[in-house]
C-alpha cells in the first residue's frame, strides 16, 4: 500500500500520549465503518469531543486528503471484510468498544456477518448505530439516494427557495442535520442507557425520519393554518419583507431578521423607511410591495456601508459572507472558530465546554494502524 505508515504499539502509545483527548467523551471507544458524507462527519464530531475513534476502512483504500476535516482524529485500519479472519478481528474489537456505527444499505452488514445480532451477542452493552437515507425498512429502504432526495420527501425542500422553484439547502438538511447530528444524539443517548442498565441496542437513523423531525415547527404551522404550501409567502421563507436577504449596491447581500416589533422599528429607523412601512408589518397582502421598497433602499449602499450602520445593533442583521470571508470576520476571529490543523485551516470543534474542552486530536493522517495494536491499547 503506497504512502502508508504502519504504527507498532510503541508508536501508538506515543501518539496517544501526545494527543491525549480532553473532551467530555474521553475514554469512549468508537468503531466507525468507513463511509461517505454524514458518517465521517459524525466520526469527526465524536473524536473532537474526546472519543477514541477507530475507522475500519477497505483494505487498500487511499489515505484521506490533508484538507478533509472529517478525517481528522481517527486511527485507521484496513481490513478485507469478505474474509473470515477480518470479520473475527472486527468482532474482537467490538468486544472492547462502546459504540459502532455504519452507513451501509440495509442487509449489507448482516451479509458480512457483522449485523447487530452478532455484535450484540459478543458485547451486550454495545450501541450499534445504523444510518441510511430511507431507514432499515419501508418501500424505499433499498433504493439509492442523496440528501436532495431524502429532503424532498420531508416537504421541507418544497418550502425553500424563491416562488418559482425549490432550492436545495446544500446537503445540510438531511445528510448532516438529519443524519450526522441525529446519529450522534441517538448513539450518545443509547450509551447513557447502556451504562445505566448494561443493555446495548440498535439506533436506526433514517435521514428522512430525522429531517422531517427537524421540520416539526413548519408541519405544526401548516396544520394550524399559519403556513402556506407556497414559497416566499410565509414568515420565515422570504415572504416577509422584514425576514430575508437583500442585494446591495456592490452586488453583495445582507440578511435581515427583524421579526419582533422593537427590532422592526429599529430596521425602519436605520433604513429611513419609517413613513412607508411602519404601520403595516404583519399585513401579508402588502408584503410584496414592502419587499420592493426595502430592495430599493438596500441597493443604495454597499454591503460594508450597511454593516457600519446596522451590524451589532438589534436590527437582527448580518452580512451574507462568502466562504472565503468567514474566517476573517471579527466575530469569528474573536471566537476562534477556525484553527490550524497540520498546517491546514479547519473549523474548530463545537460546542464549547467549560471543564472538558473539545479539541482536534490530530490532523488527517496517512498512518494506518494494525488491529492488534488497537486491541493491545484497549483494555
Amino acid at each position: 500500500m503506497a504512502n502508508i505508515s504502519r504504527c507498532r504499539p510503541g508508536a501508538v502509545k506515543a501518539m496517544k500520549d501526545k494527543y491525549m483527548a480532553s473532551g467530555p467523551l474521553a475514554g469512549v471507544k468508537v468503531i466507525e465503518f468507513a463511509g461517505l458524507g454524514p458518517g465521517p462527519f459524525a466520526g469527526m464530531v465524536l473524536s473532537d469531543l474526546g472519543a477514541e475513534v477507530v475507522e475500519i476502512a477497505r483494505d487498500g483504500a487511499p489515505a484521506p486528503r490533508a484538507t478533509r476535516s472529517d478525517a481528522r482524529g481517527r486511527k485507521r485500519i484496513g481490513l478485507n471484510l469478505k474474509t473470515p479472519e477480518a470479520v473475527e478481528t472486527c468482532l474482537s474489537l467490538i468486544e472492547k468498544a462502546d459504540i459502532i456505527f455504519e452507513g451501509n444499505r440495509p442487509g449489507v452488514m448482516e451479509r458480512l456477518g457483522l449485523g447487530p445480532d452478532v455484535m450484540l451477542a459478543r458485547n451486550p452493552a454495545l450501541v450499534y448505530g445504523r444510518m441510511t437515507g430511507w431507514g432499515q425498512y419501508g418501500p424505499l429502504a433499498q433504493a439509492a439516494g442523496h440528501d436532495i432526495n431524502y429532503f424532498a420527501l420531508t416537504g421541507l425542500l418544497h418550502a425553500i427557495g424563491p416562488e418559482e422553484r425549490p432550492v436545495p439547502p446544500l446537503n445540510l438538511g438531511a445528510d448532516y442535520g438529519g443524519g450526522s447530528m441525529f446519529l450522534i444524539a441517538g448513539m450518545l443517548s443509547a450509551l447513557i442507557h447502556a451504562r445505566t442498565t448494561g443493555q446495548g441496542q440498535v439506533v436506526d437513523v433514517a435521514m428522512t425520519d430525522c429531517a422531517t423531525y427537524l421540520g416539526t415547527l413548519f408541519h405544526d404551522m401548516r396544520g394550524s393554518g399559519d403556513w402556506k404550501d407556497q414559497r416566499e409567502a410565509n414568515l420565515l421563507d422570504g415572504g416577509a419583507h422584514f425576514y430575508g436577504n437583500y442585494e446591495c449596491a456592490d452586488g453583495k447581500f445582507v440578511a435581515i431578521g427583524s421579526i419582533e416589533p422593537q427590532f422592526y422599528a429599529l430596521l425602519l429607523e436605520k433604513t429611513g423607511a419609517a413613513e412607508k412601512l411602519s404601520d403595516q408589518q404583519m399585513d401579508r397582502s402588502k408584503w410584496p410591495e414592502m419587499r420592493e421598497t426595502l430592495r430599493d433602499i438596500f441597493r443604495t449602499r454597499t454591503r460594508d456601508e450597511w454593516c457600519e450602520i446596522m451590524e451589532g445593533t438589534d436590527v437582527c442583521f448580518a452580512p451574507v459572507l462568502a466562504l472565503e470571508e468567514v474566517p476573517n470576520h471579527p466575530h469569528q476571529v474573536a471566537r476562534g472558530v477556525f484553527v490550524d490543523v497540520g498546517g491546514v485551516r479547519q473549523v474548530a470543534p463545537a460546542p464549547r465546554f467549560s471543564g472538558t474542552p473539545a479539541t482536534v486530536q490530530w490532523a488527517p493522517s496517512d498512518k494506518q494502524w494494525l488491529a492488534e495494536d488497537i486491541l493491545s491499547e484497549w483494555t
